[in-house]
């Protein structure tokens, strides 16, 4: 079965577009069939949107599993002047997600492989709606990974369904020895403040 974290999605291309609509930005973003909600910007990307402060106006700033951009795009909208690393392991998404940046002159938008990050990139903040479906033990370390690499005044916002485990994930977090609170809450979701 084809899965939106698979590397080389083997579902038929079926292009699309969905409206990004936030008070301080309206986006068309480019869709295709094989990436994560490809009919519609989910409920859990706009809760964190809505809901996280300003990202920090310089420095290296990433989105961890960027999809076709939504986060990595209205971040580098929020701040001009930092880097934007969008990753993804789905290389349709990272291919959408350069075209999206691209087509919305936001040139600082960096959409890579998630193995092609350079080692010493430090990542002042992370936005990120996980792909909570690969399974636990693959979650933790994806985390662990990516975690490690926010600098030490850095900040990392997750948006996690409830039934999916945010409560659990938060608790794990703070058993790693990171801090790690809720920021907000909206439907069935919860977005996590996680610090060191």
């Amino acid at each position: 079965m084809a899965h939106y974290f698979s590397e080389q999605p083997k579902t038929a291309s079926r292009p699309g577009s969905v409206d990004l609509v936030l008070p301080d930005l309206h986006l068309r973003l480019e869709t295709d069939s094989g990436v994560f909600s490809p009919e519609r910007v989910d409920v859990g990307t706009r809760a964190l949107l809505e809901n996280v402060p300003p990202p920090p106006q310089e420095g290296d700033l990433l989105d961890l599993g960027c999809g076709y951009g939504p986060i990595a795009l209205t971040m580098a909208s929020r701040a001009p002047g930092a880097t934007v690393w969008a990753v993804d392991v789905n290389r349709r998404a990272v291919e959408l997600t350069a075209r999206n940046a691209q087509a919305a002159r936001l040139d600082k938008v960096r959409s890579v492989h998630v193995d092609e990050v350079p080692d010493e990139v430090k990542f002042r903040a992370i936005w990120s709606n996980p792909a909570i479906r690969i399974g636990k033990q693959a979650l933790h370390e994806m985390l662990t990974r990516w975690l490690a690499r926010l600098t030490p005044d850095g900040v990392a916002y997750l948006v996690v369904q409830k039934h999916l485990g945010s409560d659990s994930l938060q608790r794990w977090l703070g058993e790693q020895g990171w801090h790690a609170s809720r920021e907000a809450s909206r439907a069935a979701y919860r977005i996590l403040k996680v610090t060191r």
